[in-house]
């Protein structure tokens, strides 16, 4: 086979491989319903549940990325989805709320497959391209849509404990498609006398910190509120959790297929001007997504009026949905910068990047949780999201936008001189 032909088979089977595991990763979005309901849980215990395994998957990203610079992506993938089989299996056999939590830990390993195969995919592509492939891996994403269309079927006609068996066949398929459609390139590996100090020492760039940043809305975020939505459809909107998944997936099918569109993107516009419109266009989703269900009376000449102010399951849906368009086109744009600024060091970096995503899709459902028992709103969410989404907003204007009109209109020469003088 050429090495085009191997480039080609490496990115199909990879990102059908992301797709298995982000679908495994996204599990407790479905079947953690009738878990609750079962267990009884509150809204922060709730989205402790979902959250576990994002908590494991972000936390090996970082060593599994220098994995794969160093060992290659092949071998770390394969072994990485073995390993989750015997963990999504055990799931259906789970019974206490400390017990979800032990395995999902395990399960959750499967969210790591991102930093294996984002540097592994990029290395087999020219620079120029690898923006789109990288786009094209990681609409893998779509495994979360996946997961809703798959999901409350098997519920709906097996019981929720079908769900982790079906998955856990399902992934060990994929382990033995993936070796036999994979390939290996030696010259795609760190060289041997780079050490973990060395490559760790990326840590202290500040341009990583802000990527960081990014990445914690347009994947955290994603991650977030993918295992967010159907319970809150069927909480706001009175929904069963078919109707409910399926509408949710009108976010995450968009967050994740075109991730491809927007990796072209960036390679033709650049990753700046592709993620500041991404932040703006959450910015104001966000902002009408925030705004709770309300009921105000007022008093008129013919006496006091009740208005009712709140979206509708329609005109909600589509904002999510145009939210997940940004965030797709976001979680490659912000790739981008990172095959822009560090070409040898791709594995690395997105390790440090994806956690920082990884985390924030740990932490924000449990804080949805806590600030849905607090308030009594769903859309408390939202607000924390808008919130997020304004820091971002300001520090990439200090540290980006701003910096480029300097440079593009300097002072003056004649008052530079006169400053000097003076």
């Amino acid at each position: 086979m050429t090495k085009r032909g191997q480039a080609l088979s490496v990115l199909m089977v990879s990102t059908f491989a992301f797709t298995v595991c982000f679908m495994v990763w996204m599990m407790f979005a479905v079947i953690g319903i009738p878990i609750k309901k079962t267990l009884d849980l509150n809204s922060t215990q709730f989205g402790l549940l979902m959250a576990t395994p994002v908590l494991t998957g972000s936390l090996i990203r970082v060593p599994l990325g220098i994995w794969t610079d160093r060992f290659g992506g092949r071998i770390v993938m394969t072994l990485l989805m073995a390993s989750t089989v015997p963990a999504i299996w055990l799931m259906s056999y789970a019974t206490q709320f400390w017990q979800y939590l032990t395995i999902g830990l395990f399960v959750g390993m499967a969210g790591g497959a991102f930093s294996v195969g984002t540097p592994y995919v990029a290395r087999w592509f020219p620079k120029h391209q690898q923006g789109f492939a990288m786009g094209i891996y990681g609409a893998g994403n779509s495994g979360a849509a996946v997961n809703k269309f798959l999901a409350p079927a098997l519920v709906v006609g097996f019981g929720w404990t079908m769900v982790p068996q079906v998955y856990a066949a399902i992934m060990l398929g994929t382990v033995i498609l993936f070796w036999f459609f994979s390939h290996s390139d030696p010259g795609h590996l760190v060289p041997s006398h780079v050490t973990f100090r060395d490559q760790l020492k990326s840590l202290k760039d500040p341009k990583v910190i802000k990527y960081c940043q990014y990445y914690s809305i347009v994947f955290g975020g994603y991650v977030a509120l993918s295992l967010w939505m159907v319970q809150y459809y069927v909480g706001e909107f009175g929904l069963d959790i078919r109707t409910a998944a399926l509408l949710a997936a009108c976010f995450s099918l968009p967050g994740g297929v075109l991730r491809a569109v927007g990796g072209w993107l960036s390679d033709k516009y650049g990753a700046h001007s592709m993620t500041w419109w991404v932040l703006w266009v959450s910015w104001i989703c966000l902002f009408l997504l925030s705004y709770p269900q309300t009921d105000f009376t007022i008093a008129t000449v013919t006496g006091p009026k009740t208005f009712h102010i709140g979206l509708n399951v329609y005109v909600f849906t589509l904002l999510m949905f145009t939210l997940g368009i940004a965030w797709a086109f976001g979680k490659a744009s912000v790739f981008k910068y990172i095959s822009d600024d560090y070409p040898h060091n791709i594995g690395t970096i997105s390790g440090i990047v994806g956690l920082a995503g990884g985390m924030g899709g740990f932490l924000l459902p449990i804080m949805f949780g806590a600030l849905m028992d607090l308030t009594g709103m769903r859309s408390s969410a939202f607000m924390l999201m808008y919130g997020v989404v304004w820091v971002s907003l300001i520090w990439m204007y200090w540290t980006e936008v701003r910096a480029k009109e300097y440079l593009a209109h300097p002072s003056p020469p004649e008052l530079t001189t006169q400053f000097s003088s003076n």
